[in-house]
């Protein structure tokens, strides 16, 4: 909560078709929390851990876009526990799937690890413009 807070404003997309439009999110920049943490030169991923075992992965280059954050707000409300107090992470051009919640662990690594939707068929890129849902 010492880190300045960021405000990113973008819909929210689920893999089942709906979206929620127009969120207000607000917490920690991830392009801020990695210059200050610089990860080692060979990290090019980051996987999210999860109070519930839940995991996912994206690209350090994913992760550095504008908007993404781990996010403690929503709307100016902190977040309840059910859509993923008391950190969750936003990614805002991938599917939700990717913007995991109960945030308890960052590992950067130098190879991708699937996380748990992945491993079970869902796009990795989970690209909302391209309709990335499912592995080919």
């Amino acid at each position: 909560m010492k880190w300045p807070r960021h405000e990113s404003v973008s819909d929210f997309h689920c893999v089942e078709g709906w979206s929620v439009v127009g969120c207000r999110w607000e917490g920690i920049s991830m392009k801020y929390m990695l210059e200050r943490i610089k990860p080692k030169e060979s990290a090019k991923y980051a996987t999210f851990e999860c109070m519930d075992g839940y995991t996912t992965s994206l690209s350090i280059k994913d992760i550095l876009e504008d908007g993404v954050l781990l996010a403690y707000k929503l709307d100016g409300e902190y977040l309840e526990a059910g859509i993923g107090a008391p950190l969750r992470l936003v990614v805002p051009s991938k599917y939700a799937y990717k913007s995991a919640m109960w945030i308890t662990k960052i590992a950067f690594t130098s190879s991708k690890e699937p996380g748990y939707w992945e491993r079970r068929g869902y796009s990795d890129s989970a690209n909302v413009w391209g309709n990335d849902r499912y592995s080919a």
